[in-house]
This record gives structure tokens, sequence and C-alpha cells, in this order.
């Protein structure tokens, strides 16, 4: 029995660490910046990547839900409008769901095959299958450009009669104290007021010329 229980002891702990591997996994977090009128998903590539996932197939999805236009610029991924890093994590976890990670295993090791027209989502891990469902494009993600207590990366375009610096992002005018004309900052947005905005830095970022 001593012998028995010493093999089956081994044999446990030479067992793929399945559940350790789930909960390891981490989808990137979102980094965005604002250029002109475009939102600017820094890390695009990483997250693709992260995902497994072609990075057409993603872009493709998340033009969709999102309700807009744009294209992949290396490893950045490039939308018209302004898209707040919530939102668009928010899209990148809806894609998460749907097309990487399996319902039966919860691991992210799957891969995506046709069957007969029908797009399924095969498991590596457990053999578990699925169709992918089709969705509709909700067109919802603008509503929330800015929120209180959030943090974005903001490009300071102007300063005030009181010295602080301006950044624009959609209709909304930010104002942050401290910063300069053509500074690169990252700002916590501390109270929204109608179409204004009132932040405190939290990183500088750099300058532009």
């Amino acid at each position: 029995m001593d012998d028995y229980l010493a093999g089956l002891d081994r044999a446990m702990k030479r067992m793929p660490a399945t559940k350790e591997s789930k909960e390891r996994f981490a989808i990137p977090a979102v980094k965005v910046f604002y250029e002109g009128k475009t939102t600017v998903l820094e890390n695009f590539g990483t997250i693709a990547d992260t995902l497994n996932r072609e990075p057409d197939h993603l872009m493709k999805y998340l033009l969709q839900e999102m309700g807009t236009a744009g294209k992949i610029e290396g490893q950045r991924g490039v939308f018209q409008g302004k898209f707040s890093e919530q939102a668009i994590a928010r899209q990148v976890e809806s894609y998460f769901e749907e097309y990487v990670v399996c319902t039966e295993c919860r691991l992210p090791d799957t891969h995506l095959i046709k069957n007969d027209r029908v797009l399924m989502l095969k498991c590596d891990a457990c053999g578990a299958h699925r169709p992918v469902r089709k969705r509709k494009a909700t067109s919802t993600v603008q509503k929330d450009v800015i929120e209180e207590g959030e943090t974005y990366e903001l490009r300071i375009e102007s300063v005030g009669n009181k010295g602080d610096g301006i950044a624009k992002v959609d209709k909304y005018l930010i104002f942050v104290p401290g910063a300069v004309k053509g500074e690169i900052v990252r700002a916590k947005i501390k109270k929204i007021s109608g179409t204004l905005a009132f932040s405190e830095i939290v990183e500088r970022k750099g300058k532009i010329s």
C-alpha cells in the first residue's frame, strides 16, 4: 500500500497544472491614446498575440461592435472617433468570451474551425466544441468617452487663462493643472460638469514638438 501511495503521489506531481495555467492567463490591459479625431490602441498586436487570434479577425470584430471605421498600423489599431480604454477593454473581453475561451473548461487553449460553413470553437484542452454566435453591432461604445475616477492619456493642446493645460477628448475640454502645451500626460478625471472636466496628473509621458 505504501508503494502504491508513493507512486500515486509521483504521478500527481507530474500532471500538467491546467488549473494554474488558467489562473495565470490574463488579457493585456488596453492602452490607448488620441491622435486628432482618432483613438489609437497602442498594444493591439500584443492583445491579438496573447489571444492567439489573427489580428484581422480581432480588428473586424472591434470595428463592428464599436460601430466605426479603422485599420491596423503595425502593432497598433487605429479607430475613427474617441473611445475610452474601458469601452475598448469591454469589447476585447467580449471577443475573448465568444472567440477564445472554452465554455466547458474555461481554458483559452482553443482554435477556430469551420464545419459546414458554421464557425466553431474547438478546445484543445478538453475536446469540447461549440458554434460561434453571430453578433449584431451594439454601437453604444461612445456613450462613456470619459468617466469620473478613471485615468486617461491626454495630449495638452493649449493653456487656459489660469495656466492650466487643456486637452480635448470628443466634446469635452479637460483641464489639467501643471501641464504645459505639447505635453502628454496620464491624468485622473476628478469631476465632470457638462462638457468640462477637471483632472490631476498621474504620470508625465513626455512632450511633443
